[in-house]
């Protein structure tokens, strides 16, 4: 007599679900400031429907970087830090507060992608041939982030082919007023045009608009507007980077 045996089909295993994505802010009181920043993250959402995105911020707004990490439930988070440079906040702070099967993620900057939405806010202007430009960043009292500043002026001259000053709105030196002036002095009739190297509106925005430049570009976010592809990009980039870098340690 023939026994047949039935074989129980194998289930396949469940892939883990790949950790959520954290997008961590300086954050703004700026109600125009906020809207571009929350654009950003619901274009980044929409492009990643699969993938969990939510906000956070260092400062200012709710929910701050703990909390919103706590959210998620014990899910495992790659943070990428929305700044444009890595300072005291991304160097400190928020790894500081990373849980343990949470990743760090780099900051936005620098990147060449940055230097292309400059250059953009910059044709949008009206840029001429004879123009000086000035790079306006926040500033920081650590020199990691005044060095990625220093490296995004450079990669815009370049991309320009022009030369470009640096200039800081806090912090560091030069400041931006004494940029300007220097750039207006060196070229008198010339036109000094800011580059402004902010990620939204908000109060050091309207600091830029308040030096004696001829022109200042909008920051690389504008409420009401669409956030450019390329900032969509580096921001998933950033986060798939941290991930990589993770499952190989």
């Amino acid at each position: 007599m023939t026994l047949l045996v039935q074989r129980t089909p194998r289930r396949r295993a469940m892939a883990p679900a790949a950790p959520a994505l954290v997008a961590v802010s300086h954050g703004t009181s700026s109600a125009a400031g906020q809207a571009a920043v929350a654009a950003l993250v619901a274009a980044v959402a929409a492009a990643r429907p699969q993938l969990a995105v939510s906000a956070g911020f260092v400062d200012v707004q709710q929910p701050d970087a703990p909390s919103a990490l706590e959210s998620l439930g014990g899910r495992p988070a790659v943070v990428v830090p929305l700044l444009l440079s890595a300072g005291f906040h991304v160097h400190v702070d928020l790894r500081r507060q990373l849980r343990g099967a949470d990743e760090l993620a780099r900051a936005l900057g620098p990147d060449d992608r940055l230097v292309r939405v400059l250059r953009h806010r910059l044709d949008d202007i009206g840029l001429r041939r004879g123009d000086r430009i000035v790079l306006a960043c926040a500033g920081s009292s650590d020199a990691r982030a005044v060095a990625d500043c220093h490296d995004t002026g450079a990669r815009l001259a370049s991309a320009l082919g022009r030369p470009v000053r640096v200039g800081f709105i806090s912090a560091a030196r030069p400041r931006l007023s004494d940029a300007v002036r220097r750039e207006r002095a060196s070229a008198r009739g010339a036109r000094v045009v800011v580059a402004n190297y902010l990620l939204a509106p908000g109060h050091f925005n309207d600091l830029v608009h308040s030096t004696d430049a001829d022109l200042v570009t909008p920051p690389l976010l504008v409420a009401g507007r669409e956030p450019a592809e390329a900032l969509v990009g580096l921001v998933l980039d950033r986060y798939q980077q941290a991930v990589t870098a993770r499952s190989l340690s």
